[in-house]
């Protein structure tokens, strides 16, 4: 195949590209809840009907998946002229609240220059219609490809994926799939190998609840976090700075071990909205944390989980009437690709014929989908590409370079050229 012809075939389709980001973020599917899932799946599924055989799957029973807001998504499918190996590009759909900040309308997808503005566009519709271009240019191009591609659009990734590739992968949608590319918005010359390890729990300290003019009668469970959090304070983020990864996660500072403290509650529970009379004078009787610990493919994770438990331990034995419990709410073990896995050489080589440089290798320091497709598809031979800033994700006023997405279509339909019409 001449890649001359294929890269010109997206060239010509920057117009419909953008179009269709535009398409893309003016439907709010916002997570939490859920919103206009089915909506934007429907147009998608209009869109690829001519090209692909499209169907709509429904992750009943998966979190969040109820019938306000039911967990929508889409496959579409391209047989080839005779077998060969699947292509699947993976795309969630849903974007995350808009917050505070902006100074354009969030979902009404601006162009000024070369930026295409609004919730999503970076994180990652822009990413889900460049492959959606790369595809159908290749098909343009190379009609009687070998082997069969794949574009999903699926649903709660910001909320961990459940009601969509854990779904997916769970059905066994990924069993006949032999490469897959995740636009997620890492830049375009850059190839994400995988991620690291994240262990969330909640931990609690439990006091007695007594009369706040007379404290000394109860035993506060928030003084007793407050004595956990200087023990992590001063014991556990010294240790986990000096913990480093030859992973190349970018950041830099996400080279190491990283804990934040996601939540903490202690008390009466808060007000309902309009409540103006004043909270009652009691000592708290159970304090709350939520604690993101982020580690390494170095680390063990049943070591990761042992370190906390030790520090709380060692207060049960030295602080009087000090008791918690530690519950696990959510893990996932440190990922990473293989550089010369399949799909990893045929897009540093489509990197380099499109932008003459060489592709940078990174690790993400939070996961993505490619967790599912790893743990419950046990498909290892998985990336992400794609364009736009990861900094921009979630900010205020977010925004996607349409020169970005256009060179990252290309190095996209170079890789379906390099996998499925190889010379």
């Amino acid at each position: 195949m001449d890649d001359r012809r294929l890269i010109a075939e997206v060239e010509a389709r920057r117009a419909d590209l953008v179009a269709l980001t535009q398409d893309l973020v003016r439907i709010p599917t916002l997570n939490p809840p859920g919103r206009n899932y089915r909506a934007l799946c429907d147009m998608l599924a209009a869109r690829l009907a001519p090209r692909f055989e499209v169907e709509l799957v429904r992750a009943h029973g998966a979190p969040g998946d109820c019938e306000a807001y039911p967990r929508w998504n889409l496959i579409a499918r391209r047989k080839g002229a005779r077998d060969g190996d699947c292509v699947h590009f993976n795309s969630h759909h849903d974007v995350v609240e808009v917050g505070h900040g902006w100074t354009r309308d969030p979902f009404g997808a601006e162009v000024e220059g070369d930026r295409l503005y609004g919730r999503g566009a970076c994180d990652m519709k822009g990413g889900l219609a460049a492959s959606v271009i790369a595809a159908e240019a290749f098909l343009a191009v190379c009609p009687d490809f070998a082997g069969s591609i794949e574009i999903s659009a699926t649903a709660d990734e910001e909320s961990g994926g459940f009601g969509g590739v854990a779904y997916l992968a769970g059905q066994g949608r990924f069993a006949h799939v032999q490469h897959v590319l995740i636009p997620e918005p890492l830049h375009k010359d850059r190839i994400c190998l995988g991620h690291r390890g994240v262990w969330w729990a909640e931990v609690e300290t439990q006091g007695r609840i007594a009369h706040g003019s007379m404290p000394f009668l109860g035993d506060s469970a928030i003084r007793h976090m407050g004595a956990l959090l200087a023990e992590i304070e001063e014991r556990l983020y010294p240790l986990l700075a000096r913990r480093t990864t030859a992973m190349p996660v970018t950041p830099e500072g996400a080279r190491q071990s990283t804990l934040n403290i996601n939540s903490i509650h202690g008390g009466e529970p808060e007000p309902e909205p309009g409540y103006t009379g004043l909270p009652a004078p009691c000592v708290a009787d159970r304090c709350r944390i939520v604690i993101d610990r982020r580690f390494l493919i170095e680390e063990d994770l049943d070591e990761v989980k042992a370190e906390l438990r030790a520090l709380a331990q060692r207060l049960a034995e030295a602080r009087p009437g000090f008791a918690f419990e530690i519950r696990d709410l959510f893990e996932v073990r440190p990922t990473l690709t293989d550089r010369e896995a399949p799909v990893v050489r045929s897009t540093a080589a489509a990197i380099e014929r499109v932008l003459a440089r060489q592709a940078e290798y990174v690790v993400s320091p939070g996961t993505y989908d490619q967790k599912h497709i790893d743990r419950i598809g046990k498909l290892k031979n998985c990336i992400a590409y794609g364009p736009g800033l990861l900094h921009l994700a979630h900010q205020p006023d977010e925004w996607v370079g349409i020169a970005d997405m256009l060179d990252s279509a290309k190095v996209m339909a170079l890789v379906l050229a390099d996998l499925l019409a190889p010379r």
